[in-house]
């Protein structure tokens, strides 16, 4: 099957702007990573945990309009997550959550070609635990991948949750994360020395996302880097979300992902990583550009992509996008 199956979290976010009355959106990384993939004309499964309350039923109609596929199991919560997003003047949210993360059983999805989890649904008991034996059971079939997306708010053991994020790490085949996760994460090493040593534990591909400073990548092959693209931004909610997305997407349209990719994941060159990460930046860039996490589709992130590709004199845009 040429599916996506997407753990993780969906909530609703009370988002407050200075001077501004509250509203609320849908939202959660792993949610809005299947939805971005979606809109790139990607067929997504996704399996989470909301409650049978309206909250709940708007998520539900929110992905189902997006032409996500909210697996059985899904809606069982005692109540639909919450998290306020307080957004200050340049756009950055800081995160307070009412989340009762549990996952029961295993979702009916045979051999998807890629499984993406992260933040909040790897490290918050007990549904965490599920998480990890879902993505051990499909290792076999998929490529994994995780973006730990840290939700310090939420975390009270600092030592347990790096021990937990760094289990995960070294079950993947590709990981994103943001120097923000790594400077809290490890807060005596740098983004790069970090970078270093979570690719020499398992993963093929670790990319780190720096705000303004663009992004870098490290696999056996080296690193490479890829600018920001200059953007006016409205806020920052969803991007990295919308990175991972493109990030995906671009090594599916390399035909590297499955299991039996995984040595050719493995093998990438430096051309096609940094071309894989420079689809994952204008992903991130057409996001910032808007209010709230709205992930571009795939015309809009192609019409982008030539027209930047055009704006520095090369004819067609790379293979990745």
């Amino acid at each position: 099957m040429n599916r996506a199956l997407i753990i993780g979290e969906a909530l609703i976010d009370v988002v407050q702007r200075e001077g501004r009355p509250s509203s609320e959106h849908v939202g959660g990384s792993p949610l809005n990573v299947a939805v971005g993939l979606s809109r790139l004309e990607r067929d997504v499964d996704f399996l989470t945990s909301i409650g049978d309350d309206s909250r709940g039923r708007r998520i539900a109609d929110y992905v189902a309009a997006a032409g996500v596929h909210l697996l059985d199991g899904s809606v069982a919560a005692r109540r639909t997550p919450v998290a306020r997003a307080v957004l200050d003047a340049a756009g950055s949210a800081t995160y307070e959550f009412d989340i009762d993360w549990h996952l029961d059983g295993a979702p009916d999805v045979d051999a998807p070609v890629v499984v993406h989890t992260g933040s909040i649904a790897t490290v918050l008991e007990p549904g965490c635990r599920t998480v990890a034996a879902l993505l051990d059971a499909y290792r076999g079939s998929a490529t994994i991948s995780f973006d730990p997306n840290v939700r310090a708010a939420l975390i009270t053991d600092h030592g347990r949750t790096r021990t937990q994020i760094e289990r995960l790490v070294a079950r993947s085949d590709v990981v994103k994360a943001s120097d923000e996760d790594l400077r809290w994460l490890a807060p005596d090493s740098t983004p790069e020395d970090v970078a270093q040593r979570w690719s020499m534990t398992g993963p093929a591909v670790v990319v780190v996302t720096m705000g303004g400073d663009g992004a870098f990548a490290v696999s056996a092959a080296g690193s490479v880097r890829v600018p920001a693209r200059p953007v006016q931004v409205v806020d920052t909610v969803g991007a990295g979300d919308s990175f991972m997305a493109g990030l995906i997407d671009a090594l599916w349209s390399l035909d590297l992902l499955g299991a039996e990719r995984r040595e050719q994941l493995r093998a990438i060159d430096l051309d096609r990583l940094a071309a894989s990460v420079e689809a994952a930046v204008l992903s991130s860039a057409l996001t910032v550009e808007q209010a709230g996490a709205v992930l571009p589709d795939r015309a809009t992130r192609d019409a982008a992509a030539l027209e930047s590709h055009r704006g520095r004199g090369r004819e067609d845009p790379p293979a990745a996008s």
